[in-house]
């Protein structure tokens, strides 16, 4: 995937808007590690919505002496970033302490993540960079969505958000996500398929730039079913999906057996792997780039990125968590909004 050209002179990009996730999680360590490599990593401007004393405590702490720079506009956050990181004030009620979540925090993780819906679909920053989210404390709060994306999708009206995981070496598409491998099984329509692939070749297009996405389509069962010697479904379920993208000009093949997809040479031929079920998609891609791999949300009217782990309050405060998830999604995004201004 190209480098973000967002740092260019002359270049006007919005700025990104970055959320706080979770308060005791690694998100703020990681936000201002971002903001520490901005150059080496040539990152586009970014604000980050959080508590300013939490980041001024955290960086105090872990003795960095990143300058902060409060913000009330949007449109302040370029001009600043060179200097400081620029923060959009979200007050936390509850002091924060690392590892242990606080649900009386919940309300301000929300409000993040919709200032930074509300702020993007106004046109008032490029992407949304959501750092990531411990579900049971904001369910504890009542929390009724599954989860991030759900979220997102509600608060922009979408109605079928798809989750793809990028790197510069991969990009896959699950058709079924977080359900058991039986569940999965029973899920899996040519409908369901045909719906996912595409919504991604649009966004490919749309976002990504790409005129002409090619897709490969993943068989379900090994050697995608063998001529139905190792199941019918292949035949029943995945091609008739495939046949049905083909006749609407989607360059769709498949199904193609899952063992021999990513290996560099098959990777070569495909902008992005359309897979049954959540494992099948995301093994290949974590073991490839485990610390750079990206969650992105296709189907929304915003571009939204995510680094790909999560909270880890195991090491939260302890300054070595890895900031490359982060910094892979903070070029992502200014990439795909990059391309959007300009199509």
């Amino acid at each position: 995937m190209p480098r973000s050209n967002s740092a260019e002179p002359g270049n006007r990009l919005l700025p990104l808007a970055l959320t706080m996730g979770e308060p005791a999680g690694i998100g703020g360590e990681i936000a201002l590690q971002a903001w520490q490599q901005r150059h080496d990593q040539s990152l586009p401007p970014f604000l980050v919505i959080d508590d300013p004393q939490r980041l001024q405590a955290i960086s105090t702490r872990l003795g960095w002496e990143i300058p902060l720079r409060v913000i009330d506009d949007p449109a302040m956050a370029s001009e600043v970033f060179r200097e400081a990181l620029p923060v959009l004030p979200a007050p936390l009620p509850a002091p924060v302490q690392p590892g242990i979540p606080d649900r009386r925090n919940a309300p301000a993780v929300l409000h993040a993540i919709e200032l930074a819906t509300a702020l993007c679909r106004k046109g008032e920053v490029g992407a949304v960079v959501t750092n990531p989210i411990h579900k049971a404390a904001l369910y504890d709060a009542g929390f009724t969505h599954p989860g991030h994306t759900e979220f997102l999708a509600a608060l922009c009206e979408a109605p079928r958000p798809v989750m793809m995981l990028a790197s510069e070496r991969l990009r896959v598409v699950p058709v079924t996500i977080h359900v058991s491998l039986r569940q999965a099984i029973d899920q899996l329509t040519p409908d369901l398929i045909v719906e996912t692939a595409r919504i991604t070749a649009a966004d490919l297009r749309d976002k990504f730039g790409i005129a002409r996405p090619r897709l490969a389509i993943a068989g379900l069962n090994p050697h995608a079913g063998e001529a139905g010697s190792m199941g019918n479904e292949d035949a029943l379920i995945v091609a008739p999906a495939v046949e049905r993208l083909r006749a609407e000009g989607i360059d769709a093949r498949g199904p193609l057996p899952p063992d021999t997809m990513f290996h560099a040479e098959a990777r070569a031929g495909y902008d992005a792997a359309i897979c049954m079920y959540h494992d099948q998609a995301l093994i290949p891609i974590k073991t490839l780039d485990f610390d750079r791999g990206v969650n992105v949300t296709l189907g929304l009217p915003i571009i939204r990125t995510s680094p790909d782990h999560g909270t880890a309050f195991d090491i939260a405060g302890k300054g070595i968590a890895k900031p490359d998830s982060l910094i892979a999604a903070l070029r992502l995004a200014g990439n795909m909004a990059a391309h959007r201004r300009h199509v």
